[in-house]
């Protein structure tokens, strides 16, 4: 890897995770392991060669590690570290920044699921009244947890007895969400279902201040 040959500790930060598409890995293992495969669909940008080598760079860093995966999923998965997920704030801070400058002209008109995550927790405006969201999308599900200083978690999974619950694509969430669609055209449509307590469910997905 390239170093800036720099004292400041920014600098040797970013001497192990400022290369293209490092911090983007990251992003995508915030919510648990994954496989090459299911990280490569996540970053559709990013070749697989590269991905192989961001992966070994991350790993003989310290950020990230390979382990066989448990039954029944087959061959090996890759997970951060303690030291890998003591990232988590500085990619939530880098989005909060990043969230309000507009997406480049040939940019991907879809988030994948841990980047959806990722700008909910970035973006959430802190008004959804306490309680337990089940986002259930076609490929992954995960729990979005308003908790009583406002602030909004996520976990990978489903919950036992969620308070309301969201079942749709990531394309639809982010209409709901951003671009202010009605939840009710949605159901109505058949691109989503609800279940649950739906009022708290749409003072949730009104909650969000306009970022992708």
């Amino acid at each position: 890897m390239r170093s800036y040959l720099d004292l400041c500790g920014i600098a040797r930060a970013l001497d192990v995770v400022g290369e293209r598409w490092s911090l983007l890995v990251v992003r995508e293992l915030l919510y648990g392991p994954k496989r090459f495969a299911d990280l490569h669909r996540g970053l559709p940008g990013l070749s697989q060669n590269v991905l192989t080598q961001r992966l070994r760079d991350l790993e003989e860093s310290g950020v990230l590690t390979r382990r066989r995966a448990l039954p029944p999923v087959p061959g090996r998965v890759y997970e951060l570290t303690e030291r890998g997920r003591a990232l988590e704030p500085v990619l939530l801070a880098l989005g909060r920044w990043g969230s309000p400058l507009p997406p480049g002209p040939e940019s991907a008109t879809q988030l994948s699921p841990d980047a959806l995550v990722v700008a909910l927790r970035t973006t959430y405006t802190g008004t959804a009244p306490r309680g337990t969201v089940q986002l259930r999308l076609p490929d992954d599900a995960f729990v979005l947890t308003v908790d009583d200083g406002g602030g909004l978690g996520a976990t990978r999974g489903e919950a036992a007895t969620p308070d309301a619950a969201l079942t749709c694509s990531v394309r639809t969430v982010q209409d709901l969400v951003f671009d202010a669609r009605p939840l009710d055209a949605a159901l109505a449509s058949g691109e989503a279902a609800a279940g649950g307590d739906t009022v708290l469910l749409r003072r949730f997905l009104a909650s969000f201040s306009d970022g992708r």
